[in-house]
């Protein structure tokens, strides 16, 4: 590459650097908090909920959910009905009959409770609402739960029976069985036929699992024929045109799009998620609204509130209809969620690194499986990586002392012709041929370690097999390995991100000085790269290239003791050696 392709990289990486830096330092405004559905039905004044059903059954064209009046849900007590099983256990409660909270029972948080999804001043997850920014929810009446399930009854006004019944079924899997179902059966016991244009089924919430969670993280997400799309929290706040600070969107209190044929719907942070699956129908709108979370020791934190809209339906009178949703309400473990039949594991959302995020993912699992140590398993897949370049790593090291010994060559031709860029680049490029010499050689093994980079900061964003996962003095590979905190200035001292940044000082000065003198600035940058994109990430990655860097610099330290090359031009292409020829 000649010069200005290497000014045109550099300034790429700073801009990179520098947008980043300015998005870090000018978060997105906030929304203003929405108030959280009440927690104790004593207080309720919300719409009743009247229909809820099976969309296969005379579907309305073209309807959408349209408010009700508002009517006054009477007080009553709330109960709690657990449904367990040995990864999970769902507490269901009888306001609008869902799941108030899902308990994780092998999963903890920092202070060792057990992470939980969503939570009781939130909508529970698969109640049947027809506003989701205001849901009623009613009182059911538990009806059985005597044959590992729970049941729930009532009767709308316009006297639709409505049950429900929720169980776990039957699996093969010995463990992280986060699977459950919900039946609903809808039974017009009226003397009119009964049409409901739409409805919402509850979602759910999600929120941060740290404060220090990037906003992508909490996201809702959908599928439609096997691609995932999603929103993220910082959706909502207002929008502006980066740099000079015009105001591009105002913020939006909700988001609500139409997505006819989607298979599922999903609420999800950075290491778990509820799915929620129709089995017999199709998603036809999505819905979220943001809320505040407060928090004594720090900055507030927003979450999700989500659902999904489902197609309206006609019952005549003595008809039943029933309808079957999937829940998955656990971890983000990506070799559960692909063996489930409806394109769950998209909610990893890998992105364009989808192929190597999940090659090194599935790699790393079953060295893990050998070795039971996470930290292990990362240096043993650095291993085998940096096994696979190894050939190329040496060819390109061979390349650039090459380069280094034709330095003085390449300088007396800029001598020579600097006042002729032109015909110096021409110089130069007829050298590098003349004596077989690829300007770009060692650039390639970093080339090709841009998608694994790239594949690793997508896949150890999402792994929840390295939560609380030790190593060393990490305590969790999910997250940088903080050690203190400056004090008076509040900055947090990593350690794996700097001791790889000073690998990679101690891997550039090794490297053999080609003559491009502008190649040689740009490769500077790249220490200063690594250790921002690093710092403050999951300490795996740091630890990823911080092996790396040491297998790299064994190669080189190898590779120096190896005779200097000798320069000696190339015979020119299709000449044929007429040695021994008569």
């Amino acid at each position: 590459m000649d010069r200005q392709a290497w000014i045109a990289i550099a300034l790429c990486i700073l801009g990179l650097i520098g947008w980043q830096v300015y998005t870090v330092s000018h978060p997105p405004a906030r929304v203003q908090a929405v108030a959280s559905p009440t927690a104790t039905p004593a207080s309720a004044n919300q719409t009743s909920t009247t229909a809820s059903p099976a969309p296969f059954l005379s579907p309305v064209p073209g309807a959408v959910s349209t408010p009700t009046p508002v009517a006054s849900v009477p007080p009553f007590a709330e109960k709690i009905e657990p449904l367990r099983n040995s990864d999970v256990e769902l507490r269901l409660t009888n306001r609008g009959a869902g799941i108030s909270e899902a308990v994780l029972l092998h999963h903890t948080i920092g202070d060792g409770q057990h992470v939980v999804l969503n939570a009781p001043d939130r909508t529970p997850i698969g109640a049947i609402v027809d506003q989701p920014a205001a849901p009623s929810l009613p009182e059911f009446t538990i009806v059985g739960q005597n044959d590992g399930t729970v049941q729930f009854e009532r009767k709308t006004p316009e006297g639709v029976n409505v049950r429900k019944k929720f169980f776990f079924p039957p699996t093969t899997e010995k463990k992280d069985n986060f699977v459950a179902e919900m039946d609903v059966d809808f039974r017009n016991d009226g003397a009119q036929a009964y049409t409901n244009p739409g409805y919402f089924i509850s979602l759910g919430s999600t929120r941060p699992l740290h404060p220090s969670d990037m906003p992508s993280y909490t996201r809702l997400v959908w599928c439609i024929d096997g691609k995932p799309k999603a929103t993220d929290v910082s959706w909502f706040a207002a929008q502006n045109y980066p740099l000079v600070g015009v105001q591009k969107r105002a913020a939006q209190p909700t988001f609500q799009e139409k997505v006819n044929g989607a298979e599922w719907s999903a609420m999800t942070n950075q290491f778990f998620t509820t799915i929620l699956v129709p089995l017999n129908a199709k998603v036809v709108e999505t819905w979220a609204q943001p809320f505040e979370i407060k928090r004594p020791d720090g900055p507030s934190l927003q979450g999700i509130d989500g659902a999904m809209g489902m197609p309206g339906f006609q019952l005549q009178p003595g008809q039943t209809a029933s309808l079957r949703f999937q829940l998955y309400t656990g971890p983000k473990i990506y070799g559960r969620l692909a063996k489930l039949e409806h394109d769950e594991a998209e909610i990893m959302n890998f992105g364009m690194w989808k192929l190597v995020s999940q090659a090194l993912l599935n790699f790393m699992n079953l060295i893990y499986g050998w070795v039971h140590d996470y930290g292990v398993a990362i240096i043993l897949l650095t291993a085998c990586v940096k096994g696979v370049l190894w050939p190329l790593q040496n060819k390109a090291n061979k390349s650039m002392r090459r380069m280094s010994a034709l330095a003085p060559k390449m300088q007396e031709l800029k001598e020579k012709y600097k006042d002729d860029p032109t015909r110096m680049n021409q110089e130069v490029m007829k050298l590098y041929k003349e004596h077989g010499v690829n300007p770009v050689g060692g650039c390639l093994p970093m080339m090709i370690q841009i998608p694994i980079f790239f594949g690793l900061f997508s896949m150890l964003g999402q792994a929840a097999e390295l939560r609380n996962a030790s190593f060393l003095w990490v305590h969790d590979l999910s997250q940088p390995d903080t050690i203190g905190i400056i004090p008076g200035l509040g900055w947090k001292i990593n350690l794996l991100p700097l001791i790889m940044g000073a690998t990679n000082l101690w891997l550039m000065r090794m490297t053999p000085k080609t003559g491009d003198s502008t190649q040689r600035r740009v490769m500077m940058f790249m220490p200063l790269i690594f250790l921002f994109f690093c710092y403050n990430f999951a300490a795996a990655l740091a630890l990823y290239y911080t092996t790396q860097n040491l297998f790299t610099i064994l190669q080189l330290y190898q590779n120096q003791k190896q005779p200097l090359p000798v320069l000696e031009k190339v015979a020119p292409a299709g000449k044929k050696s007429r040695k021994g020829r008569p």
